[in-house]
């Protein structure tokens, strides 16, 4: 329940700070019974946010570095949102294991940055892995749009744009060569999605009507956050303590 509060609450925000998204081929995206690994470029720290609200109902889990649970204020956020500890330096079995037995045993499905960075290209081997273990298929998308906050303020237009999902069944092993092969057709979809957008994009004007309704709401959503807020600092503490007791 939190975690639709947290997702919708983070991307009504989103709105209100740029109310300028679009979504397409949302038809692409796999009905919400069928567990799948979400991929992505990971281009914006809120890229992973409208990625999660287009494909809502659909809940998800993704991997988080260790360090961003040290901040019990943050940490406690991002666990409520879906997101699991890993050791980037040291990576140990449960990188592969935890998230197998979500995508088999659960009804949350698994998103994944195989770049492992914001701004690198190379595909990595772990979603490759933990597809072919779980027996799921891999639904690629791409994110377009401002990449500062500044940009983001400005409603500069945001495009999320989703491809047709990959199956890997036919991929015997998860060798060097099976491995390589997954990653290909994931680069080669993200290019295509990539090149769509390009060519079919159309800019959307940002009109002075559309800071109306923002303002109206300007209140009540520095209401919601402050509670929020305040909630997070109550109850962070108390999860603490209950997980190490």
């Amino acid at each position: 329940m939190f975690y639709t509060y947290l997702r919708n609450f983070v991307a009504f925000l989103l709105w209100m700070l740029n109310g300028n998204a679009h979504y397409h081929n949302q038809d692409k995206i796999l009905d919400p019974s069928e567990n799948y690994i979400l991929v992505a470029p990971h281009r914006t720290w809120w890229d992973p946010v409208y990625m999660a609200f287009a494909t809502k109902p659909k809940q998800f889990i993704f991997m988080a570095k260790k360090e961003l649970f040290k901040n019990a204020f943050f940490g406690y956020w991002i666990e409520k949102c879906g997101a699991f500890p890993i050791d980037r330096d040291h990576p140990g079995p449960s990188t592969i294991k935890y998230p197998t037995k979500v995508l088999k045993t659960s009804n949350r499905s698994l998103i994944m940055f195989p770049s492992g960075s914001r701004h690198s290209t190379d595909v990595k081997g772990g979603v490759a892995v933990i597809a072919k273990m779980a027996k799921v298929r891999i639904l690629p998308a791409v994110y377009q749009g401002p990449m500062s906050f500044k940009a983001l303020a400005k409603r500069e237009q945001v495009d999320m744009n989703f491809g047709k999902a990959i199956d890997i069944s036919d991929i015997k092993k998860m060798d060097g060569a099976g491995i390589a092969e997954v990653a290909r057709r994931i680069e080669t979809e993200f290019d295509r999605l990539d090149a769509e957008l390009e060519a079919t994009k159309v800019p959307h004007r940002r009109m002075f009507l559309g800071y109306i309704p923002r303002l109206i709401l300007l209140i009540p959503a520095i209401i919601i956050t402050l509670l929020t807020v305040l909630f997070t600092i109550i109850a962070a503490p108390i999860h603490k303590k209950l997980k190490k007791s």
